[in-house]
């Protein structure tokens, strides 16, 4: 027979099975909890003080920004040393973050605001309303993204003046409170341009929800930190834009033109703003350097890191060398002068000679180009895009790597010669010099001349020959957005235009232009004599969506008008890609400095539409 159990016995195995079965729960929790994490945790971003100092703290650990505003390659700034990347608005923003976590990076997410000066009026109800949609929208969406740094809200939507309006303040705080409800996670900041007038004290009693200032600087970069602290500001701040200064900012020559710096002086005002206002500085988080790419405003060449084929400029090597600590291996040619061999004030049809003194420091073999482009007639100081003027590959006779004889246009008016330096690493330098001619036809009568066609309105965006500029915004512009490089699904190539008209009423508009910005204040345009058609192809992301297509828009009484205006109306918009033209046949086209534009109304619901392979023929 069995031996009997005692109860003792009984309880000590109860006590062994209870405490194995506990185990194996806990092990078969454990196990459910780690496949149920999802792999890409969002990040976790706050700002730390101690002191009167700040710091960011990324996913535990100190994270101090060192980075760039643009599209230029992100794998070259990851090279050089960047950590982070700033947009200026949400557009393309799940591609931006996917290829910055790819490459390393960690991004600043802007989120654009509307303007006063663009139509957006901060006491309309309803478009701070649909504002507030829009942002609750980007950050819901995004909040998660494990390459998410922060929110930026608006980009010196208080304008250029004192930044007194309180109604704009009090928008931008509701909105970071709003944001900072919905993502815990990430800090929220907001953007101005410069700090004079009273934008610092305003933010400080205005805005008690955003918990970063970000500064755009340009010649007074160095100062920034000081300036700062004497206006009162306590809140830790970025520099999110800096660099050169400004086209507004620099003086006029004897011919009422404006020198640019060569960019190997360029790399050395960065470097004072770096010195000057971002390191070693207690309330600074980091900064970004704008542009980390290359942008047609004030000239080709003013603010860009980069040149059009992806060459870097020397600024990126003295950027690279604060970022890291190390002077790049392959340091980037140098310019010591680009300088005329005469007079800078010439007559039309007159030969002259320039002279460029350029080196290598790792003793790479150089090779030289040259340009002579005019004069661009536009001074944006709100950064909106403008047409790239005109070359005149013509003009250039006898080009070496240190000399060029110019046989100038028969056109007076101011012109600019550039030259461009590259080496064998990738590296570069740049220089122009502006050129009075005195005497001739006027120089906007070149652009009157008859026009060569077909002439390309648009087909990818990252063609910067373009005639003319989608910078005409018309309604209620604070709520229009235009992504010129959208990806999903274009016509041909690899991109094409996306508009949005993100309001459930009223209308707004673009219009592309030459001069970029100008409403027939400014000689310019085409002669298009010859011309047979406008065609583009569109769709829309419904279809039916209420459109009118536009070909020349400014009337007589402009004192610089276009020779036509024509409309279409309500043409017929599908899902799919459908060509639309205007009949130019018979039509009076010696003047069109409005070469395309459009207009949708809402109908109680936002605006979505593409447009592609815009030409003339």
């Amino acid at each position: 027979m069995p031996y009997p159990i005692s109860h003792r016995s009984l309880s000590n195995t109860i006590l062994k099975i209870t405490f194995l079965l506990l185990l194996y729960f806990l092990a078969l929790g454990s196990a459910i909890t780690k496949t149920t994490v999802p792999e890409n945790q969002g990040s976790i971003v706050k700002v730390v003080q101690s002191g009167d100092t700040y710091h960011l703290e990324c996913n535990g650990k100190p994270f101090f920004i060192k980075g760039a505003g643009g599209d230029g390659s992100k794998k070259l700034l990851h090279e050089m040393g960047g950590n982070s990347i700033r947009t200026w608005g949400v557009d393309n923003l799940q591609a931006i973050l996917d290829d910055a976590q790819k490459q390393g990076l960690m991004v600043t997410a802007g989120i654009w605001l509307g303007h006063t000066e663009h139509g957006f009026n901060y006491n309309n109800s309803d478009q701070v309303a649909d504002q507030m949609e829009m942002v609750r929208k980007a950050v819901l969406k995004f909040k998660d993204h494990p390459a998410l740094l922060m929110w930026s809200l608006g980009n010196e939507m208080e304008g250029y003046d004192k930044g007194d309006n309180a109604a704009i303040w009090s928008a931008v705080n509701n909105l970071a409170s709003m944001v900072k409800k919905i993502d815990r996670n990430h800090p929220v900041m907001t953007v101005i341009a410069e700090i004079g007038g009273d934008k610092v004290k305003n933010i400080h009693r205005l805005c008690p929800d955003i918990d970063i200032v970000g500064i755009n600087s340009y010649g007074g970069g160095p100062t920034v930190a000081a300036r700062y602290g004497q206006l009162g500001g306590q809140k830790p701040y970025i520099l999110t834009e800096y660099g050169p200064p400004g086209i507004w900012e620099t003086g006029k020559n004897s011919s009422n033109m404006t020198p640019e710096l060569t960019s190997t002086e360029k790399a050395d005002y960065y470097r004072k703003t770096y010195i000057g206002s971002i390191e070693s500085q207690k309330k600074c988080l980091g900064s970004y350097a704008f542009t980390w790419g290359n942008k047609q405003e004030a000239t080709s060449t003013w603010f860009g890191l980069l040149l059009p084929d992806g060459s870097r400029l020397g600024a990126v090597d003295t950027l690279s060398e604060l970022w890291t600590g190390k002077i790049p291996a392959n340091k980037c040619p140098q310019i010591s002068t680009l300088k005329l061999l005469g007079k800078d004030q010439i007559e039309a049809g007159a030969d002259v000679k320039a002279e460029l003194q350029v080196s290598s420091p790792i003793g790479d073999s150089i090779t030289v180009t040259w340009e002579l482009r005019s004069d661009s007639s536009a001074l944006n100081l709100n950064g909106d895009a403008e047409a790239v003027p005109r070359n005149y590959p013509e003009a250039i006779i006898n080009p070496t790597s240190n000399q060029v004889q110019l046989h100038m246009p028969k056109y007076k008016g101011g012109y600019r010669l550039f030259a461009a330096a590259r080496d064998m690493h990738g590296g570069a330098a740049a220089a122009n010099v502006p050129i009075m001619v005195t005497s001739g036809e006027d120089l906007h009568a070149a652009s009157r001349a008859v026009t060569k066609l077909p002439l390309i309105l648009y087909d990818e965006a990252e063609r910067s020959d373009l005639p003319f500029s989608p910078s005409g915004y018309m309604g209620n512009t604070g709520a229009i957005k235009m992504n010129l490089a959208y990806t999903s699904n274009p016509h041909t190539g690899k991109v094409c235009i996306q508009a949005q008209y993100n309001a459930t009423d009223s209308w707004g508009g673009v219009v592309w232009m030459n001069p970029a910005n100008d409403w027939g204040q400014k000689p310019g345009g085409y002669n298009l004599t010859g011309a047979s058609r406008l065609s583009f192809w569109a769709r829309g992301e419904k279809g039916g969506e209420a459109l009118t297509f536009l070909c020349g828009v400014l009337g007589n009484d402009k004192p610089f008008s276009d020779s036509v205006q024509l409309k279409l109306e309500s043409p017929v918009i599908t899902k799919e890609w459908k060509q639309f033209s205007f009949d130019l046949n018979g039509k009076e086209l010696t003047r069109l400095k409005c070469g395309f534009g459009w207009i949708a109304a809402a109908k109680g619901e936002a605006v979505t539409f593409y447009l592609d392979d815009i030409r003339i023929d």
